[in-house]
């Protein structure tokens, strides 16, 4: 480290070495992670190849995972008492504060029953929405307006785009529990570098519709099955600026949501089966890494996941491994798609329009449909009155 203001030393071209990590340094946290990693590997865990925030641990009989985010650690065992045998370690090695059941973790509000659990981030909506004074605003039923285009181009720029930035920020982290904002969040996050007034305008009505609903969030079964589902979709050349199309897609372990995105793809692509095809691509990269983590838990995947896709020629794509001229151009890397069918990783089936879950997440869409598509995925209210 270099040399604190004050500290003189008659040798300018010499710095101090550091023999302990000071709280605020850049190596911090790497160090603490270090520490935290070395004192679990000690007592017999074992780090996760896929994700190496998860560690677990089997003994005998009884499983225990431990999920850590820097110094917030969360323990999941189905033995009460190796729970208390992992606390009691980690109290004397670091001094730690038992908060008892899991209730609230990095914003999250978990509830638990014998049945479910239910993740939701409601306090963080109302603390979202008093900061912007929204609180008492007018609700509306949907996020995003279906006939509104929004580009770079459209609008009077702000003359402070820090508050902007901080809002989508926010509406980045609260898709989270929310996935029927993804799309909106996603679209208004590309205008970061030069915000307009309808860009703010448009992250204004998602808090009004987040105004109507603070305490949805997604609902876990604890009777599910172990399938895993799929469900890839993709909006053409929706973009105004560089044309190119949106990834939608949403998995399902067994009937309960598990991972959505809604992403903008890295290239144009030429027609719409060659962008449902990437998109297909992407979902699949997804059912591998769930895959992978299964394992790290212990939780065996026999049958291959099902992955839904309403576009015939982009299911013809993926099942012919003959190259064609309408398909030599297409990123190699989209051929993923065809060499875990193969494997039998996933089973790609056909499915109409109409049942396709991940609608949401490629475009806006009207009131009565984005409240359907929401009971679909599996999103409850709480908070709602019965």
């Amino acid at each position: 480290m270099t040399l604190p203001p004050g500290f003189e030393t008659s040798d300018p071209s010499k710095v101090c070495r550091l023999t302990k990590s000071l709280y605020g340094l850049k190596q911090a946290s790497r160090q603490w992670n270090q520490k935290l990693t070395d004192a679990l590997l000690s007592q017999g865990f074992t780090q996760a190849v896929f994700d190496t925030s998860l560690f677990t641990k089997q003994t005998g009989s009884h499983f225990l995972a431990l999920l850590t985010y820097v110094d917030d650690i969360i323990l999941a065992s189905d033995n009460i008492d190796l729970i208390n045998k992992v606390k009691k370690f980690l109290h004397d090695t670091f001094k730690i504060k038992d908060l008892g059941q899991l209730k609230f973790f990095l914003g999250l509000e978990v509830a638990r029953s014998t049945t479910s659990i239910n993740l939701s981030q409601r306090k963080y909506v109302i603390d979202l929405l008093e900061e912007t004074c929204f609180i008492n605003s007018k609700p509306v039923s949907n996020p995003m307006i279906t006939s509104q285009k929004l580009d770079k181009d459209t609008g009077t720029p702000l003359p402070d785009v820090t508050s902007y930035r901080k809002l989508v920020g926010k509406l980045i982290y609260l898709c989270n529990t929310r996935p029927g904002i993804c799309f909106a969040v996603q679209h208004l996050s590309q205008f970061l570098d030069c915000p307009t007034d309808l860009h703010i305008q448009a992250a204004h009505r998602i808090l009004r519709y987040l105004k109507a609903c603070p305490g949805q969030g997604v609902f876990f079964s604890a009777s599910s099955s172990l399938q895993l589902k799929a469900f890839s979709d993709s909006d053409w050349a929706s973009c105004p600026d560089t044309r190119r199309s949106i990834t939608g897609h949403c998995v399902f372990l067994g009937d309960s949501l598990i991972s959505w995105k809604s992403k903008k793809q890295q290239t144009v692509s030429k027609s719409s089966s060659e962008a449902e095809y990437c998109a297909l691509a992407a979902v699949t990269c997804e059912v591998q890494w769930l895959t992978y983590l299964f394992k790290d838990l212990h939780i065996p995947q026999v049958a291959p996941a099902l992955v839904f896709c309403d576009n015939r020629s982009a299911l013809h794509i993926a099942h012919n491994p003959v190259f064609h001229e309408r398909t030599k151009h297409i990123d190699i890397d989209c051929h993923i798609v065809r060499e875990k069918l193969q494997a039998s990783l996933i089973h790609l089936m056909p499915i109409a329009s109409e049942g396709q879950l991940a609608d949401c997440f490629t475009k806006p869409l009207p009131p009565h449909s984005i409240n359907s598509s929401i009971r679909k995925l599996g999103i409850q209210n709480l908070y709602a009155p019965a």
